[in-house]
């Protein structure tokens, strides 16, 4: 539990990316001698990644997946990769279509239902490594794929655990949230897309929504108009249903897995969490503080949910 000055929600949420955790992630990537790969499904579809040994050879890999609008660099898997990479474990850092500097990789636009292809990039890639134990762990829209691909092709890619933190078990409950909560989430998020959207442009100019994208003022105006002409489905609502979890989405789940959340998080709702099937292979921890996927216990914005995921890791090898 954090100490009483920093139970905050929005502090916690704000500190997980930003302030001295994003200063100390910093000094991390200065340090690292990241090398970076590019992961290639079975599809043709292209994913950037950063791959870190640690100090002493390892039989240990963790994957890690941002959530939207981050990276492979965003100041959370930085501070999260170094505590891994100081405990023997080797880290891959993912960055999903469209995120970090791979706009270009991939003709088509990036869209939360994609966990098929990150599945295949991944199985791809780790049938030219040899690890003992391959984990994954995901934060936020992250967490959410790791989830999926976990239950739908984990056994096939030979994953052992996974670590889901603050997902969107209910996409459209998220969004409603976001538009309804603390206006700095909906106006994060709506210029960090944009911009992703405007990237994608410069490099496909050929799709020709610059007019639109201008006119935009809202996510609900970039759902409106990206979901039906850039997605599979004709209807918002529809995408969102398409990779939530609840219910028996996960109920195939072949391995551990860990959902961690909070039940202060501003921006994903606790209770639809609970709405996932009880599954003898999904634990769920909600805890009273944390926000979304802050988990923050100092001033100097360190996490407890990096000591959580090692010692989850630990007891699967």
């Amino acid at each position: 539990m954090p100490p009483r000055h920093l139970r905050n929600a929005h502090l916690q949420s704000i500190l997980n990316s930003q302030g001295p955790r994003l200063w100390r992630a910093g000094r991390i990537q200065r340090a690292l001698a990241s090398e970076q790969r590019v992961l290639q499904a079975d599809d043709g579809t292209r994913l950037l990644a950063e791959f870190d040994r640690a100090a002493a050879p390892s039989d240990r890999l963790v994957i890690l997946l941002h959530g939207w609008e981050g990276c492979s660099r965003s100041a959370y898997m930085l501070t999260c990769t170094r505590l891994l990479l100081a405990s023997g474990y080797d880290v891959l850092r993912v960055n999903l279509r469209d995120h970090g500097d791979s706009h270009h990789l991939n003709r088509e636009i990036f869209n939360s239902t994609r966990s098929p292809e990150v599945a295949s990039a991944l199985r791809n890639q780790l049938a030219t490594m040899a690890y003992a134990r391959v984990f994954v762990a995901g934060f936020s829209l992250g967490a959410s794929f790791a989830l999926r691909i976990a239950a739908d092709a984990g056994a096939d890619i030979g994953i052992d655990a996974v670590v889901a933190v603050c997902p969107p078990s209910d996409p459209a409950n998220a969004m409603r949230a976001l538009n309804g909560g603390f206006f700095v989430y909906e106006r994060y998020f709506f210029r960090r897309w944009r911009q992703s959207l405007q990237r994608k442009l410069a490099h496909f100019p050929d799709y020709d929504y610059a007019e639109e994208l201008a006119g935009a003022r809202s996510l609900d105006d970039l759902n409106r108009i990206f979901i039906p002409r850039y997605t599979d489905y004709a209807e918002v609502e529809d995408y969102f249903a398409a990779y939530a979890l609840v219910g028996d989405r996960l109920a195939a789940l072949p391995l551990p897995a860990y959902l961690v959340a909070s039940e202060d998080d501003p921006i994903i709702p606790a209770a639809d969490h609970r709405r996932i099937e009880a599954n003898e292979n999904l634990a769920l921890e909600i805890h009273r503080f944390g926000g979304h996927c802050g988990f923050i216990e100092t001033l100097a914005a360190r996490s407890w949910i990096e000591r959580r995921l090692l010692e989850i890791l630990s007891r699967h090898g």
